[in-house]
Parts: structure tokens; C-alpha cells; sequence
């Protein structure tokens, strides 16, 4: 494999990487390394995980990120309540002496656990979604994981994975990640796309949009990003207003529409004051007046 190989691979389900994304993806499939995506919301981090595991016929596992985030549901726990109901049996036999609480079959395998474990389909792509969301603490937990492809659990021992997964890792960057963890990873940031390659997901990702429809959407949001926004439109917004306006009957962009579907490019009612009106229709105007 090379990485335009893998490039037509991620095309052939729909995403378009370009050649330094699949370069960095492809070193991590040589290298047995995590990759470390970082971008802004909205840019396709997560469904590079996604593409990459329909690609190679793997699983997917995902461990979806948020503040509080603790070993039992990431890594593991026990499963308290049948310890409890096998305990009473075996007290009730006379053989609590013979009882093993904490092996296997009382072991309740959470996403990152479950991502070491043998697959005959080979290693699974393991997608640590939105990083920056968690403390500090669970990410100095992943040193141990992302550099050995292991997990120490108290009660059994260190379990190691028979073949390394498919590591990709992601981060909004509301916050820095450590350089700890970024020096066991490789890094790409995913920037928004340009005309050209948007037009070109856009046509990948919502076919049922018309060409020129689509041209005036995605020039419609290019412009759109250079206004001061709090949160820009990213790609995945450019793709549910392709839908939004297709689901409208609309072939072409009229101010009165943009107007009624702001609310699917913009997530702040201050971004929605700053464009709603006559920012809007100078933006449709030029959209539609591009070639």
C-alpha cells in the first residue's frame, strides 16, 4: 500500500483526504502509531476514523470524550452485581473458598480494553473522540495505552493487545493537549477546505445536490468564513445545508432562503444577528454572481 492507495481507498467511502492526510495516515498503518487530528468542529476528524475502518474492513471503536470522563467507562470495571449474585451461590454451596471474583468472565470490557483484544478481522481503528474534552488526568492515563498499546488493571495484570489498533485521536483544541501525549502520536491539523476540494466533498457527500446549487453553496460559505464568527461553518455544516435546501426543493440560492436556513451554517444566535439581513443577501449576491 502507498499512500495514494489509501487516499483512493478513503475515496472509494465517500472522503476525500488530501495527500498529507493520507501520508500521515498511511505512516500510521507502517508505523503502528496513533495520529493526532486536530481542527476546528465540523472538518471531518471524526469521519476520518470512520472512512478509515470501512476501508480496511475493520471495526470501529469509539470512545466519545466529555469532562468527568473515568476508567469504568473508558477502560473497564467489574461487573458488581453478578460478583454479588455468584458470591451468594457459592456461599449457599460451600464453595466461596474456590470463588475467583475478579477473572475474566467478571470483567466488563469498556471501549479502550476492548480495542487490545484479539479480532479475527484484524486490529480494530480505535477513535478517541474529542480528547480536549476530557481532564487532564484521564489524558496522562493514555501515555501507557497510545505508547505500549497496553492497560494495567490491579486485580489481573497488565493486558497488552496481540496486534496493536488503528489509533486516531482528535481534538477541537478548546484546550492544548500535553506534549507528552503529542510526542507518542503523529500530527496532522485539517484546515477548512478550499473551494475547489469543498465542492468536490460536497458532491461526494450530497450527490442529490445540484451542480449549480452546490457551487453557489459552497461559495456562499467560503465567504462566510471570512466574516468574524464566533464558530465558523465547518464541512459537516456545509453538507446538512446542501440536504436542508434540497429537502426545500431549491436550485438556487434567493436571500429569503438563506435568511429561514441560517440556523443550519450558524450555531449562535450573535452569529445569526451579525449575517441574518443585508450581510446576507450581499453574500447570496456574490455567491450567485461567481462563476
Amino acid at each position: 500500500m502507498t499512500p495514494d492507495h489509501l487516499a483512493a481507498l478513503l475515496a472509494a467511502e465517500r472522503y476525500l483526504a488530501d495527500p498529507s492526510l493520507a501520508t500521515v495516515l498511511y505512516l500510521g498503518l507502517r508505523l503502528g502509531k496513533p495520529v493526532l487530528l486536530e481542527g476546528e468542529a465540523g472538518v471531518g476528524k471524526t469521519e476520518v476514523a470512520k472512512a478509515l475502518a470501512a476501508a480496511l474492513g475493520r471495526r470501529l471503536i469509539r470512545l466519545q470524550c466529555y469532562e468527568g470522563l473515568d476508567l469504568a467507562a473508558a477502560v473497564y470495571e467489574w461487573d458488581f452485581a453478578r460478583q454479588m449474585l455468584e458470591l451468594r451461590r457459592a456461599e449457599a454451596a460451600g464453595t466461596v473458598g474456590e470463588l475467583a471474583l475478579y477473572g475474566e468472565r467478571f470483567l466488563l470490557r469498556r471501549p479502550l480494553l476492548d480495542a487490545l483484544a484479539p479480532d479475527p478481522a484484524g486490529p480494530p481503528v480505535l477513535l478517541i473522540d474529542e480528547l480536549d474534552r476530557t481532564d487532564e488526568p484521564f489524558e496522562a492515563f493514555l501515555l501507557e495505552l497510545l505508547s505500549d498499546f497496553q492497560v494495567s488493571i490491579p486485580e489481573l495484570g497488565t493486558v497488552r493487545a496481540a496486534a496493536p489498533p488503528i489509533a486516531i485521536v482528535t481534538s477541537n483544541r478548546t484546550r492544548e493537549i500535553h506534549d507528552a501525549l503529542k510526542r507518542r502520536c503523529l500530527y496532522h491539523w485539517i484546515d477548512y477546505p478550499d473551494a475547489p476540494r469543498e465542492l468536490a466533498i460536497l458532491a461526494a457527500r450530497a450527490p442529490e445536490v445540484p451542480p449549480r446549487l452546490a457551487e453557489q453553496i459552497v461559495a456562499f460559505v467560503q465567504r462566510l468564513r471570512a466574516v468574524d464568527l464566533f464558530k465558523l461553518p465547518g464541512v459537516a455544516e456545509t453538507l446538512d445545508w446542501g440536504h436542508a435546501l434540497v429537502a426545500l426543493g431549491r436550485v438556487e440560492l434567493d436571500p429569503a432562503t438563506v435568511d429561514a436556513t441560517l440556523g443550519v451554517l450558524l450555531k449562535y444566535q450573535d452569529d445569526l444577528a451579525r449575517v441574518a439581513g443585508k450581510p446576507a443577501r450581499e453574500l447570496v449576491q456574490q455567491a450567485v454572481a461567481a462563476r
